[in-house]
């Protein structure tokens, strides 16, 4: 039996999207116009879709930021979970608290008191909510107590039934014009009970102890705090709790802790959480952030559909080229494919590049903010206004994933199209006019 030679077996058939396909799809692309190529459209298209998904990045990154700077100025200020019910009245309340804090997951426990008062100072008159909180908890709210002096801290609950020394908002203060030692007088509309009954509306003038910041304006605005002793005493509500308020370490997970919490703290308790109080909030962020999803989605998908007109010139010059092709051997597929590369290579590539580049901008968007209000002298973001000292900008990594599937799906949608003519093209015809 003889041997055949090399030169005469016959040769393997290159697979799908071999290298060949991608060189000349490549090669189609760094070609000049005057050579048949696309080099300035397939630029145009490149500098499109990075800049899509650079806006797209950092606009998500940005929305994400202050949602979570937000909702960690409110969660801080306001409990994670609440319980109520009879466990409030118990006579072992004190070991309810206690199992409560117990429970794996569970920072902070804090039972609390909350009053409707009129507030009288400097001549003025408004409305706000006086907070009771025992003095060893006020450490919970962390944004409170670091905006705190010391001497604050110390004097707040000294004295009988509490002292007189009371918390009062920045916000608040600066409307009023007050500072720290300046009298306020506050009228509770129920008042303390006597042996003759309860008396009914009652006055009393407090100093103001210290001056907080809890990140948010509308709380500084409307919340006073007073030791938990004193505010029983002054609203008649003696003994008495009007919930129990948890701090947990892990508030997006706060669901997971519910039956705990609620078997710590007996049958009869009421137990909810922070989303039950803030639902309309909560409902509100996370529609406006799957809305501007969608929108910011649609300007990738624009930007993408300039590879379609990329793709069909390139198709219109190189028709003597897929008839070349065509006729030594090519088939419809490597001609679909290698059209498709061209295209799909764009898209990607603005991809990776816009992936980059917001990246970039939003891991030093505080310096570039910076850079920019000392080049312009312009103060791009009042930190008086949104108590933040730069544009907070939190990179979520199921975001960026999703941006990048986003666009090179619709990049490659975009190949698609031009690259199914350019397959369904006859040769003959194609040479026809050559």
């Amino acid at each position: 039996m003889t041997d055949v030679p090399a030169a005469l077996k016959p040769t393997k058939p290159a697979g799908p999207f071999s290298a060949w396909e991608f060189e000349l799809a490549l090669r189609y692309l760094r070609a000049r116009r005057k050579e048949g190529g696309i080099a300035l459209i397939a630029i145009i298209s490149y500098v499109a879709i990075a800049l899509a998904v650079m806006a797209l990045i950092i606009v998500m990154s940005i929305m994400a930021g202050f949602r979570n700077e937000l909702l960690d100025r409110m969660l801080s200020f306001n409990g994670h979970m609440y319980v109520q019910g009879q466990v409030l009245v118990d006579p072992d309340r004190e070991a309810a608290v206690a199992r409560i804090a117990a429970v794996p997951g569970v920072v902070s426990v804090s039972p609390l008191t909350e009053n409707q008062a009129l507030v009288r100072a400097a001549g003025q008159t408004t409305g706000a909510v006086v907070r009771g909180i025992r003095p060893q908890d006020l450490d919970s709210m962390s944004y409170v107590f670091d905006s705190l002096t010391p001497e604050a801290r110390r004097a707040f609950g000294q004295g009988a039934y509490g002292g007189d020394n009371i918390l009062i908002g920045k916000a608040l203060a600066e409307s009023m014009g007050l500072r720290i030692g300046d009298p306020i007088t506050l009228y509770s509309p129920t008042g303390a009970d006597s042996a003759f009954g309860n008396l009914g509306g009652l006055e009393k003038t407090y100093r103001i102890g210290g001056v907080f910041t809890s990140g948010t304006a509308d709380f500084d605005r409307a919340f006073l705090f007073m030791p938990l002793e004193q505010a029983q005493l002054f609203f008649g509500k003696e003994g008495v709790w009007d919930v129990i308020e948890l701090k947990v370490a892990e508030p997006d997970r706060v669901g997971d802790l519910t039956q705990a919490v609620r078997a710590a703290s007996g049958r009869s308790a009421i137990v909810s959480d922070w989303r039950d109080r803030l639902a309309a909030f909560w409902g509100a962020l996370k529609v406006e952030r799957v809305a501007m999803s969608i929108i910011l989605g649609l300007v990738v998908a624009i930007a993408a559909l300039n590879i379609i007109s990329g793709i069909v010139m390139l198709v219109k010059n190189k028709t003597r080229d897929i008839a070349i092709l065509r006729t030594v051997g090519a088939s419809q597929s490597s001609m679909l494919r290698i059209f498709f590369i061209a295209g799909a290579a764009i898209g990607v590539a603005g991809t990776i590049t816009g992936l980059v580049l917001g990246l970039v901008f939003c891991l030093n968007i505080a310096a570039i903010q910076h850079f920019l209000e000392w080049v312009l002298g312009v103060q791009l973001f009042n930190a008086d206004v949104y108590m933040l000292d730069s544009i907070p900008a939190e990179v979520d990594a199921m975001d960026v994933i999703w941006v990048t599937l986003w666009s090179v799906f619709m990049s490659c949608v975009a190949s698609l199209l031009p690259s199914w003519r350019a397959a369904k093209m006859d040769p003959v015809e194609a040479l026809r006019y050559e």
